[in-house]
């Protein structure tokens, strides 16, 4: 595979299309997102701050409804969790997918339902089960063999508890290689071309307390395209005909996760929901026809694409610096509230916010104030070429996968989280601070 660098980000003060839908820009160059200004946000919480469109989370988790209306949407909580996030995809009518006792602890303790929660990851610790089913979770995915033994343990023989099998359908999709997770050779699922997945499917239901409702797979994280999807959506109906044909059970469920991409600066493409839900419902009542099979009902998880467009981080410019014939503006976060272009060359497109400038734009990239020099949030492009110390910046499509993989990386504390709408801003999470890191410290 050829990889070729991406063109830098073109600065047009007029283009929103990746920002929230309330946002509008106001005099004196600010920008206010749910009504109120971006710099009156960093005025009163300090910066860095996550600021979160409670409307335009509330508005893609019915967009999901509307789109997949026989389907069980479940929120990937990974994305991004909090008691409000939490009560907001309750009062939607998703459900919600976790991936340990902490997010699901946490979620249940906010009132949200565990009946219609999913649990999985690829290595459950015995806290994890023991939390899912002390609390009466919905479905937990089995992701290896060693799991089906254990958790059959767990319940107990005359317990019972719904699972579904992780199976890998042997396909290549998603931004990055470090997000692809519907191959072989990687440590998710149980892969069907190997026959590890059917030799897993008869072992569960060897074992009576297990009750097997169904598959699961997912292929990537930030996949646009929907070709992937429908070549998986068959895969896995051949594999639920040959259970049916083998074991005489017809499953009732499939899961086809998430990774539904979003546009993370101007241009930049998405996945066009209605497509999507289009291709998949003719394409599982095609395939379920040919295979004479009931058509399941499907699950999805979608995480980014609901809180991912509705996060903007805002940052304070500390210094700027000219080396080496580039221009680096450094600000006061980094890797430690976003690792993902660390992690895997994530790309932004910060912009001035909280005073006009007149001036031409230049090429820079706006790095992190941490010990590392990967610690980089946005590099080649353009902002404004008077940009100094004080300045604020703002970055879209900040709400997935920020505050739920910030770090206390150098002790700096992770920021705040505020939720904006109707004109008014609230404090959902608060700053982390020294006190923060003293109490945990307990040493001597």
């Amino acid at each position: 595979m050829t990889l070729t660098t991406p063109p830098p980000v073109t600065a047009d003060a007029d283009d929103l299309s990746v920002w929230p839908a309330s946002s509008g820009r106001l005099p004196g160059g600010d920008l206010a997102v749910g009504g109120v200004p971006l710099s009156e946000i960093a005025q009163r919480f300090g910066t860095p701050v996550y600021a979160l469109d409670e409307g335009e989370l509330r508005a893609r988790c019915r967009t999901y409804r509307d789109a997949f209306p026989d389907a069980e949407v479940m929120y990937a909580a990974k994305a991004l969790l909090c008691r409000a996030v939490t009560r907001w995809v309750d009062e939607e009518g998703l459900g919600m997918d976790v991936c340990s006792a902490g997010e699901l602890e946490l979620a249940v303790a906010c009132g949200f339902p565990p009946e219609r929660m999913l649990l999985h990851g690829n290595a459950k610790s015995p806290h994890d089960l023991e939390a899912a089913l002390r609390l009466g979770v919905g479905r937990i995915v089995i992701d290896s063999p060693s799991e089906i033994a254990r958790l059959a343990a767990a319940v107990g023989p005359h317990g019972s508890q719904r699972v579904m099998v992780r199976v890998t359908p042997g396909i290549s999709a998603g931004g990055h290689e470090k997000i692809r997770t519907g191959t072989d050779g990687q440590k998710f699922g149980l892969s069907l071309t190997d026959g590890s997945a059917q030799h897993a499917i008869a072992r569960v239901m060897d074992q009576p307390q297990l009750r097997l409702t169904g598959l699961h797979c997912h292929i990537g994280s930030q996949i646009t395209d929907i070709r992937p999807y429908v070549t998986s959506l068959r895969r896995m109906v051949g594999l639920m005909a040959r259970i049916r044909d083998i074991h005489g059970v017809v499953l009732p469920e499939l899961d086809l996760g998430g990774g539904h991409g979003v546009a993370y600066r101007p241009g930049e493409p998405s996945m066009a929901l209605p497509a999507l839900a289009r291709a998949l419902r003719a394409e599982l009542v095609a395939s379920c026809a040919a295979a004479h099979l009931d058509v399941p009902r499907l699950l999805i998880e979608p995480g980014r694409a609901i809180a991912g467009p509705a996060g903007v981080a805002l940052y304070r410019v500390l210094a700027v610096k000219r080396a080496g014939g580039q221009v680096f503006v450094a600000v006061d976060g980094g890797m430690s509230d976003n690792p993902r272009p660390a992690l895997y060359g994530a790309r932004y497109a910060p912009r001035l916010v909280g005073r006009h400038s007149s001036a031409a734009s230049a090429r820079a990239t706006v790095v992190g104030r941490h010990c590392e020099a990967g610690d980089i949030l946005a590099a080649d492009v353009e902002l404004p070429g008077d940009v100094h110390p004080g300045d604020l910046l703002a970055v879209p499509v900040a709400g997935a996968y920020h505050l739920s993989m910030a770090s206390g990386y150098n002790l700096v504390g992770r920021p705040p989280v505020v939720a904006v709408g109707g004109g008014s801003v609230r404090l959902l999470v608060r700053r982390e601070t020294l006190d923060d890191f003293r109490g945990r410290d307990v040493g001597e």
